[in-house]
């Protein structure tokens, strides 16, 4: 007998139908002798749908309050999944986040888990039933609802298989496993058979939408083995796994476009010793992500300090700037939300040259300016202009072979 936690995604909840194909997904692996954990997302489009009533409401909308509202959508979702197994004659019970013990910080639409006391699971396993846990949320110390941010559904998934020393973890989804980029943008993109931890972490992070970045990080550190795969079919999907030496022979494993980001240039600071320390100790203290940084020539004394950060914290971001501004005497304060994020991602990188010549070269061709660069030992991204998003991601996954990868190296879990 195995320990199995599944993860349903809101496509494959999005109607009675979809719930009553899961429910018999579940069963099936319930049947083959597993113990059962089932983490579902809200269904379909409510959770935009909450969000555009909020935004209906008030234009600044409390985070606990929007917490408070978002945990609803997951509510709905377990509740209907134990009665759909209770009509196929299974035993099954749902619990929301907080009601399974999971802790998080008190950082509230995007909290992080602190704890997990999985008694309450274990006991509910141990007398026969499935398990129904509502993604996506917790509770704080003070017992308030928080939640994880836009796809943590994933990461009360792995969280709960790492605690627990589940044997796996699948993801249902509404596509069949990892591509080498979105195919709904680039037609020809192929499903990868297999793909690392820190690949798939670098993608997720830069944007791929496939799996929540903090759900790799657990099922990284605690070897948790992860299966993507589709709702919808039977097929074997990804595996994401920890890196072996043949990985390497494949320079690069996905390419991704990302149009989350908004960039930030704080214009004419005086050029002394500690103005960076400044900038970004103001922006961490509104728990705003930073991701590319870029800091000019000095000029008669002074600097632009240029950033990116989530296009969602921009408004946050950019009152944060201004007050920066004036406190370091600069002059203006610069934005710009129509950018895009391209990237290329592969462990071969480490072992192989000339990758960032290739991808600036097949820019250059097409003729898109790049305005920023990031790179990492398994990564390089970099800034331009949205307009020129996807017609930079086809030229990228062309020049790299991505059309005709293989990927069949042994796995070893």
């Amino acid at each position: 007998m195995g320990l199995i936690v599944q993860k349903f995604g809101g496509t494959s909840v999005a109607n009675a139908e979809r719930i009553k194909a899961a429910a018999r997904r579940i069963t099936e692996t319930y049947d083959a002798g597993n113990k059962v954990i089932v983490v579902v997302s809200a269904r379909g489009q409510t959770t935009d749908e909450l969000i555009e009533l909020a935004n209906e409401i008030t234009d600044k909308p409390s985070t606990r309050e929007m917490d408070m509202l978002l945990s609803t959508g997951e509510q709905v979702s377990i509740a209907l999944m134990a009665m759909a197994i209770h009509a196929l004659g299974y035993p099954a019970i749902s619990f929301t986040g907080g009601q399974v013990g999971i802790v998080t910080d008190s950082f509230h639409t995007k909290a992080r888990i602190r704890n997990i006391n999985a008694d309450r699971i274990r006991k509910e396993l141990d007398n026969g039933s499935i398990v129904i846990v509502a993604g996506f949320q917790g509770i704080d110390a003070n017992e308030n609802i928080t939640t994880l941010g836009r796809g943590g559904s994933d990461t009360t998934a792995v969280a709960l298989a790492s605690i627990l020393h589940a044997d796996r973890c699948d993801i249902f989804t509404d596509v069949d496993g990892i591509y080498t980029a979105d195919p709904r943008k680039v037609p020809n993109a192929r499903k990868l058979n297999k793909i690392s931890y820190d690949e798939i972490l670098e993608l997720a992070s830069l944007g791929a939408q496939v799996m929540h970045s903090r759900s790799i990080e657990f099922a990284k550190k605690y070897n948790v083995p992860l299966y993507v795969r589709s709702s919808f079919n039977n097929s074997e999907g990804t595996l994401i796994c920890k890196e072996i030496d043949d990985m390497e022979n494949i320079v690069v494993s996905g390419a991704t476009v990302s149009k989350n980001d908004a960039k930030i240039t704080i214009r004419s600071i005086p050029d002394v010793p500690g103005q960076a320390a400044k900038i970004f100790h103001e922006i961490a203290k509104k728990n705003i992500n930073v991701d590319m940084i870029i800091q000019n020539a000095s000029v008669e004394g002074r600097a632009d300090v240029t950033f990116t950060v989530p296009r969602s914290d921009l408004k946050n971001a950019l009152e944060t700037a201004e007050k920066i501004k004036k406190d370091l005497w600069a002059t203006e304060v610069l934005y710009d939300e129509k950018i895009a994020k391209l990237s290329v991602v592969g462990i071969g990188m480490r072992s192989h040259c000339g990758v960032a010549e290739k991808m600036f070269s097949i820019l250059a061709e097409e003729k898109i300016n790049i305005q920023m660069i990031s790179t990492s030992e398994i990564k390089i991204s970099c800034i331009i202009d949205e307009a020129h998003a996807e017609r930079a991601l086809n030229a990228v996954h062309k020049i790299f072979g991505l059309n005709h990868v293989k990927n069949e190296v042994a796995v070893k879990t």
